[in-house]
C-alpha cells in the first residue's frame, strides 16, 4: 500500500474519541473482545465435550484422540491465518475479511450449539478454522492502519487492543465455560455464538463512523488476468482435493489418525519451505540472509515454548478435570475456569515486565537471552506440575494451587518470549518478505500444536511424571543452549538488538 493511501486512511479516521486514541480503536477493541470471548468460551469446554460420555452430553471420543484433535484444531487455526491474509491483501480487503470471518465463526459455534453427530462437529471446526483465519490477522492489521507510522500513540494503542483480547479470554471460560460444564455443553457453545454475534454488531454499526477508509483499500489487488488464473487454479485444486478425499474415504485411508499425521507433516514442512524460499530469494540481501540464520534458532525455541504453553488447553485441561481437587475453600471449581488463568496473569504481569525492560534500558537481556528465559520458565512450569505426583502419587487428587502456579510460571515465560518474538520478527524480516515473515512467526505455534497432536498420546496418569519431566527438562536444556549461543546469534543479527 502506498504512503499516499496510508495518509488518506489515517485522515479519514476520527483521531480522538477512545481514551485519547482514534475512535476506530473502540470498534476494533470490542470486535476482538467478543471474538476472543467466543473463541475461548468454546475452547474452554471443547475438549471435555469431545471425551465426555454421550450420557453426559459429550461425543464419547477416546480421551487421547480428543486431545490430539484439540491440538490439530489449534494448529490449523494458525495455519489458516496465511490464507486469510492473502485473501485480504489480494481480493477483498481487511474489513470484509473481518466481517466474513466473523460470520463463519458464528455459524461454527451455532453448529456446535445444535446437538448433532460427529459429522456436525467437524463441520463446525472447519467453519471456525476458516473464519478465525480471516478475522484474527486482519483485525490486527486494521489497528495498524488507523495510526500514522510516526504516531507516538501507536504502541499504546496495540497495548489497549491486546488488553481487549485478554479480557475476552478471561471472562469467556467463567461465563460460557460455567454454562457448558454445569448445565449443557450446547448452551456454552450457544453463548460463544452470541459473543461473536455481538462482535459482528459492534463492527457493522460503528465501522462507518469510526474506521473511515481503514480496512477498505486492497493492499495488492489481483488484476483481471490474475483473478482468472487464480480462480482457475483454486477450482482445479478444490476438485483434486475433493477427489482425493472421496478416494481416501472409500478406501478407509482417511481416518482421524492419518489426518493428524498429515497436519503434523504440514506443520513442519510449511515453515521449512518459508525459510528456504526467503534465504534463496534474489531479493534477500547478504545481511538479511545472516538475520534469517539467526532467526531459525529463535523459531525453534518458539516451537518448544508453544508446545508447552498450548497444552494448557489440552493436557492441563484434562488434568484440571480428572486430577485436581475441585472442591476447594468451600466452593466447587469448574475445570473450565482454569482456562481464565492465562489471560488473567497476562493482564496483571504484562505491565510489570514492560516496566522491568524499560528500567533496565541498555542493560536488559538481548533477544536470544529473553527467548532463553521464556523457555526456562516454560520448562519450570512442567516441572512444577509433576511435583504433586512425586509427593502424593498419581492417583490422589491434587491441590488446585499447583495448577494455578504452573499457569503463572508459563505466563512469565510467555511475556519474555511472545511480545519479544513479534518485535524481533519485524526487525529481522527481509524487506521483501516482511508480511510473510510475520505469518511465519505464527506458524511456530501451528508447528508446536501439530507436534503436540503426535505426543499427547503418551500422556496417562501412570506416565504423568515422565511426560512432564521429559518435556520440561528438554525445554530447560534448550534454554541453556540458546543462552550459550546468544553472543554468536547476536553477531548474525547484524546490528539488530
Amino acid at each position: 500500500m502506498s504512503d499516499l493511501n496510508k495518509r488518506k486512511i489515517v485522515e479519514s479516521v476520527p483521531q480522538k474519541g477512545f481514551f485519547g486514541h482514534p475512535k476506530g480503536l473502540f470498534t476494533l477493541f470490542f470486535t476482538e473482545f467478543w471474538e476472543r470471548f467466543s473463541y475461548y468460551g468454546m475452547r474452554a469446554i471443547l475438549v471435555y465435550y469431545m471425551y465426555y460420555e454421550v450420557s453426559k452430553g459429550g461425543l464419547g471420543l477416546d480421551q487421547q484422540t480428543a486431545l490430539a484433535i484439540m491440538s490439530i484444531y489449534g494448529s490449523l487455526v494458525y495455519m489458516s491465518g496465511i490464507i486469510g491474509g492473502w485473501f485480504a491483501d489480494r481480493l477483498f480487503g481487511t474489513s470484509k475479511a473481518v466481517f466474513y470471518g466473523g460470520i463463519l465463526i458464528m455459524l461454527g459455534h451455532i453448529a456446535l450449539a445444535i446437538p448433532g453427530s460427529l459429522a456436525m462437529f467437524f463441520i463446525s471446526m472447519v467453519l471456525i478454522i476458516i473464519g478465525t483465519g480471516l478475522l484474527k490477522p486482519n483485525v490486527s492489521s486494521i489497528v495498524g492502519e488507523i495510526y500514522s507510522i510516526k504516531d507516538n500513540r501507536r504502541d499504546a494503542g496495540f497495548s489497549i487492543f491486546y488488553m481487549g483480547i485478554n479480557l475476552g479470554g478471561f471472562l469467556a471460560p467463567l461465563i460460557a465455560g460455567t454454562a457448558g460444564m454445569k448445565y449443557n455443553f450446547h448452551l456454552g457453545f450457544g453463548i460463544a455464538a452470541v459473543g461473536m454475534f455481538l462482535g459482528l454488531m459492534v463492527f457493522m454499526f460503528t465501522k462507518k463512523t469510526n474506521l473511515g477508509l481503514a480496512g477498505t483499500l486492497i493492499a495488492n489487488p489481483l488484476s483481471q488476468a490474475e483473478k482468472k488464473k487464480v480462480f482457475t487454479l483454486f477450482g482445479l485444486a478444490a476438485v483434486i482435493v475433493a477427489i482425493l478425499i472421496i478416494i481416501a474415504i472409500l478406501t478407509d485411508a482417511l481416518t482421524v489418525k492419518t489426518f493428524i499425521a498429515l497436519v503434523g507433516v504440514l506443520g513442519i514442512a510449511i515453515p521449512i519451505a518459508y525459510f528456504v524460499t526467503m534465504y534463496r530469494s534474489p531479493k534477500t540481501t547478504n545481511d538479511e540472509r545472516s538475520r534469517i540464520i539467526a532467526y531459525i534458532p529463535l523459531f525453534i525455541a518458539s516451537i518448544m515454548f508453544w508446545a508447552i504453553q498450548e497444552q494448557g488447553a489440552t493436557i492441563l485441561a484434562s488434568y484440571a478435570d480428572k486430577r485436581t481437587q475441585l472442591d476447594f475453600a468451600g466452593i466447587h471449581i469448574s475445570p473450565a475456569w482454569f482456562q481464565s488463568l492465562n489471560p488473567l496473569f497476562i493482564i496483571i504481569m504484562a505491565p510489570v515486565l514492560a516496566w522491568v525492560w524499560v528500567k533496565l534500558g541498555d542493560r536488559q537481556p538481548t533477544i536470544p537471552q529473553k527467548f532463553s528465559l521464556g523457555l526456562l520458565f516454560a520448562g519450570l512450569s512442567f516441572l512444577v506440575i509433576l511435583l504433586p505426583a512425586y509427593f502424593g502419587g498419581t492417583h490422589s487428587l491434587v491441590n488446585p494451587l499447583w495448577l494455578v502456579l504452573s499457569y503463572f510460571v508459563v505466563v512469565i515465560g510467555e511475556l519474555c518470549l511472545s511480545p519479544v518474538g513479534l518485535s524481533a520478527t519485524t526487525k529481522l524480516a527481509p524487506a521483501a518478505f516482511s508480511a510473510q515473515t510475520m505469518s511465519l512467526w505464527f506458524l511456530s505455534n501451528a508447528a508446536a500444536q501439530a507436534i503436540n497432536a503426535q505426543i499427547v498420546k503418551f500422556y496417562t496418569p501412570e506416565t504423568e511424571m515422565i511426560y512432564f519431566g521429559v518435556i520440561g527438562a528438554a525445554s530447560i536444556l534448550l534454554s541453556i543452549l540458546l543462552f550459550l549461543m546468544s553472543p554468536k546469534l547476536q553477531r548474525f543479527m547484524k546490528g539488530i538488538r
